[in-house]
């Protein structure tokens, strides 16, 4: 065998057999920790159309809501999944709808509006899908001559359906293609369609900007050139030059070349610190050939990602302040990731938390014949996917040529993460899990949020997120990193989206704050109501009731109103 399998060889066992109860339990241990689900109520509900609130609507406040809390609480996420007897094959391709929860002195008013995408007018003029989707392809429009057929299938998307970003101090709802559109949230329209390739050479960016204190956001995007395709870091200003602008000022920090640059990964978010930005190339990857090729194939674009299990996944790292790609490689075994919870430098040491699965196939779980099943076929489908838990990478980033080989080089006495030299650029390393065996009662953690002005890019020890004990969420989790404990919200048949955490005003914990989840179910007609917790507590404080069905969303954000 050559030298480094020879190493990786010693590492595995050097690192892994001294703990014999590790191999023991291993993985498959831990996954009988997960009690099969049975009876588990449909859920179609949550997954079909329903109608905008384009006025403000009065909600029913039950308990108290405290009085500091002035803002607009925003989501997004799809809300039409058919035009005419057209309709979509996957979650992620319903039309964008961004609902606004406006919050002053204890009172709260509700409004909705679809996104007015250049995609949603189209379909809905024609009564018919005329823009395919991520999962979904638009047939030929039959008024169309050959030629004008033709160029259709090249139509970009615009349908921003993931989140809120701000940029520059103006908030935009966004998708993962190159197209954003600016909302006034006076009247949650769009003011304006933004396409990231006018201002810098990417084909597209993350939904999960970071920001810096000073308002400085980084993203991330692709693009695909004579060079192949590029994973780009992205810098976009704090300020506006001039009232007018939109992303003016953003520029590419660094590119980075895929191990593969026909079959570069796929990924829907990043890891930042204080000095460095953390990209996983993870084992989702993209076929561009067949991507390029799926409407001239008859194929959703879907159809070009697919999970590569025997690649590792690698961890990237660039210095934020020059550009600079460090120049080791961490190496961990083959998992997929969609969301990171924090990342921080401390000890010499970069630790980076995310949500984790040991399979990477979890894109196709999401097409709607899968969230509408009922019955036994939806336990066995629930019962059948892998569920993502939070882990610990510890990454040293001192490495050098005198670094031993073939050793832990984790000297943290509080962390079970282990890292190892195995050549002069390459170290492999092994997470740690972020939770206790109650978490397995609760189907595992996504959705993650922590208290993101004061402890991001910063040690931190409270994170919050949704249980999956269904396809979607269905509890609220608070995980305390101190002892690996958490705290959780339940209520039968009610399921909650993303936590957003907000910090009260004299806050002097990490916790002292609330949280703000909108609640929805199934099996109540016009059920909605937003929640607001306790956040150290975990109690619930009040709910604002929403008179109205809602379709369960993504992302959103909390834009604060000035006292």
């Amino acid at each position: 065998p050559s030298p480094e399998l020879s190493l990786s060889l010693m590492v595995f066992f050097t690192v892994f057999l001294t703990d014999k109860s590790k191999l023991a339990d291993g993985g498959k241990a831990k996954k009988g920790l997960m009690k099969p689900q049975a009876g588990l109520e449909s859920i179609a509900p949550l997954i079909c159309t329903v109608e905008e609130t384009p006025e403000p609507m009065v909600t029913t406040v039950h308990g108290a809501i405290p009085s500091w809390i002035n803002g607009n609480f925003l989501r997004n996420g799809p809300g039409r999944f058919e035009f005419g007897n057209t309709h979509y094959n996957h979650w992620f391709d319903g039309m964008a709808m961004l609902h606004r929860f406006k919050i002053q002195k204890g009172q709260v008013t509700y409004m909705s509006r679809f996104l007015q995408s250049d995609t949603y007018r189209r379909n809905r003029e024609r009564d018919r899908i005329m823009i395919s989707e991520f999962g979904t392809l638009a047939m030929p429009d039959p008024c169309k001559n050959f030629f004008q057929r033709f160029l259709s299938r090249f139509e970009m998307m615009d349908n921003a359906s993931v989140n809120f970003v701000k940029y520059e101090g103006d908030y935009y709802v966004s998708t993962e293609t190159n197209f954003m559109h600016k909302v006034n949230l006076d009247n949650m329209e769009s003011s304006e369609k933004v396409d990231w390739s006018k201002f810098i050479a990417v084909n597209g960016a993350t939904a999960h900007p970071h920001y810096d204190p000073d308002g400085t956001t980084y993203n991330m995007g692709n693009s695909y050139g004579s060079k192949g395709a590029l994973y780009n870091i992205i810098v976009v200003p704090p300020e506006k030059a001039e009232s007018k602008d939109t992303l003016h000022g953003a520029k590419v920090l660094c590119s980075l070349a895929p191990t593969n640059k026909s079959h570069p990964s796929y990924y829907h978010s990043f890891g930042m610190s204080e000095n460095y930005v953390v990209f996983i190339e993870q084992p989702i990857k993209m076929d561009l050939l067949k991507i390029v090729t799926c409407k001239l194939r008859g194929t959703a674009l879907s159809k070009g990602i697919y999970w590569d299990p025997k690649q590792e996944t690698v961890f990237h790292l660039v210095n934020k302040h020059t550009g600079e790609v460090v120049p080791v490689k961490y190496h961990a075994k083959a998992f997929s990731t969609f969301h990171q919870i924090n990342a921080f430098e401390e000890d010499g040491f970069l630790v980076l938390d995310m949500c984790c699965s040991d399979g990477g196939e979890v894109i196709n779980n999401y097409l709607i014949q899968n969230l509408r099943k009922s019955g036994k076929a939806l336990d066995e489908f629930y019962n059948s996917i892998e569920k993502a838990f939070p882990r610990r990478f510890v990454l040293p980033l001192n490495v050098t040529s005198e670094t031993p080989m073939g050793q832990n080089l984790n000297t943290r006495a509080s962390s079970e993460a282990t890292c190892v030299k195995i050549s002069p650029e390459k170290v492999f390393c092994q997470h740690e899990d972020l939770h206790g065996d109650d978490l397995y009662d609760f189907g595992g953690l996504e959705f993650p949020q922590i208290n993101y002005s004061r402890v991001n890019t910063r040690s931190y020890r409270y994170f919050y997120g949704c249980g999956f004990r269904h396809l979607v969420g269905d509890s609220l989790l608070k995980m305390d990193l101190k002892d690996k404990t958490l705290k959780a919200w339940h209520q039968k048949g009610f399921y909650p989206s993303e936590p957003v955490f907000i910090a009260s005003p004299d806050a002097v914990e990490e916790d002292d704050g609330v949280i703000l989840s909108v609640v929805l179910t199934p099996s109540q007609d016009k059920g909605t109501f937003l929640l607001i917790l306790d956040a150290k507590t975990f109690v619930e404080l009040g709910r604002a009731g929403v008179p109205v069905n809602m379709a369960y969303g993504f992302h959103g954000a909390f834009a604060a109103s000035e006292q």
